[in-house]
């Protein structure tokens, strides 16, 4: 939870006790900050006035409950993970692996932030990955886990491999991860369902059209679990806001924009360099052949293997990156799915370093039948927190890490409220803040921010802490146990995709282009 400060003479003490008060409060903690926050606003017109209640808003923010639910298999997950970078390296530590090591010099926060993901009961069986370097660094992490630093000793040696096809052949792995570069997203996905695999694979889910539609049939047809790396859809603050709009708080929405503001050489994917020298990696440590795939065959390149987000052959760029966020965390609120039509527009602008991919971008999908467009607005040379804001006739919600809402100065719905001066148009009349300030140690500098600011990394809930990556996969592990559902599954995955490749190919093709629900085609 977040609270503003305050400076009013002789109210210090009654706050530390309503913030006591609160804190003690597993679910209302949050909504009872912003109830308060609106009642100090009131308190300024002298006089107070429960927009809750007035609203008759029945839902708060709450973390799902992510115990065991129901009967099902309490055997060893055996997990497989293709691709050994940041990013996998990162999903091991939410799974609670580490190296011993790295596991002795972290702070006593981390550590206990660690131990607080418990023992999944999951193995890793096997890694895949190119880079010799990086393997290694990955299987060192099997070799402990929170069960170990618990006392429990349960090391298991994992089987390197270079070639995936020859992982997915291990009777020894139930269920991958794949956290590779964009371009092996689906055919490694495929692949792992039609191998009899369980999947949880990074976004974006796919590179190209025939790609996006081949997936969808594959993992259709299976039993298997597949879920997409979204972690924010257990950030409590967006099933919350879901809410409100179901509710109608802010009357018919119309208008919605998501927003991507950097400002970094990182945060522009440009990672290649150390101490401005060239980081590790050639031809003797890496098996570019295996790295490049089915792409262009092109000469080994230190810069296309750090920074493949440049380049059309590996990536989709801003779209399969941030947009993908941006529109996952919206769908997750409006479920808006498929748009009718997108436009695309944007250029490279700053980074003149030979890059394919736009550093600014603007993408426009329309819904007509919802009578909605979606504006996704993207800059990666200024870092200005512009949030997330859905718009409706009565009221605007703006959503990062918390939520606040601001009613329209010419809303009919509360046209009384703005009358009696209850409420104003220019002030929050309701504001949920959650989380504090948590280390993001899987990223670094001002990307680490861009990604806590959105939402992306640990909340905070009535004084309980959590990571929603960590919850992510964990919802993951209990469909492949129990088979309870999963939130960001297929249908989910299939509406991004064709979002990204319809813009994708606007901006190449620099005209609109359309969604044939019919044909399910895009035109």
């Amino acid at each position: 939870m977040s609270i503003s400060p305050n400076n009013e003479s002789g109210t210090s003490n009654k706050r530390r006790d309503l913030i006591k008060s609160l804190a003690s409060l597993p679910v209302l903690g949050a909504l009872g900050v912003g109830y308060w926050q609106h009642t100090r606003y009131t308190k300024k017109t002298e006089a107070t006035y429960d927009i809750v209640k007035e609203l008759g808003l029945s839902s708060e923010p709450a973390f799902k409950d992510y115990s065991a639910p129901g009967t099902g298999s309490t055997d060893t997950i055996r997990l497989g993970i293709i691709g050994a970078g940041s990013r996998s390296n990162a999903l091991l530590h939410h799974l609670g692996f580490a190296t011993e090591n790295d596991a002795k010099q972290w702070s006593d926060d981390k550590k206990n932030n660690w131990l607080a993901y418990g023992d999944l009961n999951v193995v890793l069986t096997a890694v895949c990955e190119v880079f010799d370097s990086r393997a290694e660094n990955t299987m060192a992490k099997a070799l402990f886990s929170v069960k170990d630093a618990q006392g429990e000793q349960r090391k298991h040696k994992p089987k390197r491999y270079t070639y995936y096809q020859d992982l997915l052949e291990d009777d020894q792995v139930d269920a991958v991860i794949i956290a590779t570069p964009d371009h092996w997203h689906a055919p490694m996905t495929i692949a792992a369902i039609q191998a009899g695999k369980h999947v949880y694979c990074e976004k974006g889910p796919s590179h190209s059209e025939a790609e996006t539609f081949e997936l969808e049939r594959v993992v259709r047809a299976s039993d298997k679990v597949y879920q997409l790396g979204h972690q924010i859809r257990h950030n409590p603050i967006y099933p919350y806001a879901a809410d409100l709009v179901k509710q109608g708080v802010l009357g018919e929405v119309n208008l919605v924009e998501v927003t991507t503001n950097r400002n970094s050489a990182h945060g522009a994917w440009v990672r290649h360099l150390k101490n401005g020298k060239p980081k590790a990696g050639d031809l003797n440590s890496i098996d570019w052949k295996q790295w490049l795939g089915d792409s262009p065959e092109v000469p080994f390149s230190i810069d296309r293997y750090y920074n493949w987000t440049k380049y059309w052959d590996y990536s989709t760029g801003l779209l399969g990156q941030l947009f993908s966020h941006e529109f996952d965390a919206a769908n997750g609120v409006l479920h808006c799915g498929i748009p009718e039509s997108v436009v695309c527009s944007g250029g490279i602008y700053y980074y003149q370093d030979g890059r394919e991919i736009p550093d600014l971008m603007q993408v426009v999908l329309e819904y007509p039948h919802r009578k909605m467009t979606m504006i996704y607005s993207a800059t990666l040379a200024n870092s200005k927190n512009r949030g997330r804001v859905i718009m409706g006739r009565d009221a605007s919600m703006e959503i990062g890490k918390g939520l606040s809402i601001t009613p329209d100065g010419s809303s009919e719905k509360y046209k009384q409220l703005l009358a009696d001066k209850k409420i104003a148009k220019n002030e929050p009349m309701l504001s949920v803040g959650l989380g504090k300030k948590s280390s993001t140690d899987a990223n670094s500098g001002a990307t680490a921010s861009y990604y806590e600011e959105r939402g992306l990394t640990s909340v905070n809930v009535g004084g309980v802490s959590r990571d929603v990556t960590h919850l992510h996969l964990r919802e993951w592990i209990n469909a492949i146990r129990y088979g309870s559902p999963v939130s960001c599954g297929i249908d989910r995955a299939f509406e991004e995709a064709v979002t990204i490749q319809m813009a994708k190919k606007a901006y190449l093709e620099k005209r609109q282009v359309r969604w044939d629900a019919k044909t399910k085609t895009i035109v």
